[in-house]
């Protein structure tokens, strides 16, 4: 039998060497970047890349077929209204046969109609600007005694300013429609008479230069584009939305107008929603049903003057946004099932937790259920991280 005292001399190494054993064996921690749930402000947007567009622009085409003397005007000329664009000789045979002759009459009444529907456009919009304004200033009334909310007189001016807009393009379009009747016109009267004379092709509006189509002198053909006008002062942002996305997008909803080569994103606010979609192809060839929203700028031209017609922007529509929300950072979320779920530190532990989530945006989603304020969550979960799992928390802020 053993001596007590050399028995323990074999006891205890073995005991330490088990224990030095067990330490190595067992799993080490297994380091996460972690952040904490928080309350701030929050918005939830709908983003898509954009186009900058002249709101009243002018196609100014030949309006008979003859002789195009050289365009002089370059992009970028400013012109005023009825300032002389180009000169065409009208050609001798075509002017004096029955058949153009014709045609010139018919393209008369034409243009009478048109002026006659512009002037109907013009007088209807009239009306819509003179409702639109007493109800926003009945709605200012009820705002100063705290009847409506802040929301409903926001939506009234801007209902207010889309049918000022409205009105500004009907006169536009009767003064394209006058300048057209004009043409038919003397276009008409040539005709009949035969005579070569130059005849001057004007301005409908003032206004810039955009485009020069037909810059050297040649025949052409009645219709023939020769120039744009129009005033790059007066500009709107038209992006296509998917219609997924365009059905949370309303008018007079805000907006930002991002990555236009500004310091600062520019405001903007919905005009308009088309009503009809269209299909698109993606860059990868998938075709896409969008739909066109249209935008005004908000911001003053001083701040924007550098921009110019058919420009790249990016569009951030706002489609909610809350002052005091909940949020856990969009890295931190996984699917599971029909949901979301995210990993929660606990002592040390990992624990999956189903996450109730509301309104999302790029970087974050709104938690209205299944975790707390202060709670840690993991930032990109790997497909190794478990329920259970010891780790060891790196915090980022």
């Amino acid at each position: 039998m053993l001596d007590p005292k050399r028995r323990w001399r074999w006891i205890l190494p073995l005991l330490a060497v088990s224990a030095l054993l067990a330490y190595a064996l067992q799993p080490r921690a297994v380091r996460v970047d972690v952040t904490s749930l928080s309350r701030g402000p929050m918005q939830a947007t709908v983003d898509e890349e954009g186009r900058t567009q002249v709101k009243r622009r002018y196609v100014v085409s030949a309006p008979m077929a003859g002789r195009l003397l050289r365009i002089e005007l370059t992009p970028g000329d400013r012109v005023t209204e009825g300032a002389v664009l180009a000169r065409l000789v009208p050609a001798d045979a075509p002017l004096l046969d029955p058949r153009t002759r014709s045609e010139l009459e018919a393209r008369l009444r034409a243009a009478e109609a048109a002026r006659a529907q512009a002037d109907a456009s013009v007088a209807r919009a009239r009306i819509a600007v003179g409702a639109a304004q007493d109800d926003l200033a009945r709605k200012r009334m009820l705002s100063s005694g705290d009847a409506i909310s802040s929301h409903d007189l926001t939506l009234a001016e801007s209902e207010a300013a889309a049918r000022a807009q409205e009105l500004a393009q009907a006169e536009f379009a009767r003064k394209v429609s006058g300048h057209q009747l004009d043409e038919a016109r003397a276009a008409l009267a040539r005709g009949r008479s035969g005579l070569l004379e130059t005849f001057d092709v004007v301005a409908p509006a003032a206004g810039q230069v955009l485009r020069v189509m037909h810059e050297s002198e040649g025949v052409v053909a009645s219709g023939t584009a020769l120039l744009e006008v129009g005033d790059p002062a007066a500009l709107e942002i038209a992006a296509d939305l998917l219609t997924v996305d365009a059905v949370r997008v309303r008018p007079g909803m805000p907006a930002l107008i991002d990555h236009w080569g500004g310091p600062r994103p520019l405001a903007a606010r919905v005009r308009y929603v088309e009503p009809s979609g269209f299909t698109k192809l993606s860059a990868l060839g998938v075709e896409e049903q969008r739909v066109r929203v249209v935008l005004d700028l908000v911001d003053p031209a001083t701040q924007w003057q550098s921009l110019g017609d058919n420009f790249r922007v990016e569009v951030h529509v706002v489609t909610w946004q809350g002052d005091s929300v909940l949020r856990v950072p969009a890295l931190a979320l996984f699917r599971r099932a029909d949901g979301w779920a995210a990993f929660v530190v606990d002592h040390g532990r990992l624990r999956e937790r189903r996450l109730e989530v509301g309104e999302q945006s790029p970087e974050a989603a709104e938690v209205r259920g299944g975790a707390t304020e202060g709670e840690l969550v993991v930032l990109r979960p790997g497909e190794s991280l478990r329920e259970g799992m010891r780790v060891a928390p790196v915090v980022v802020r």
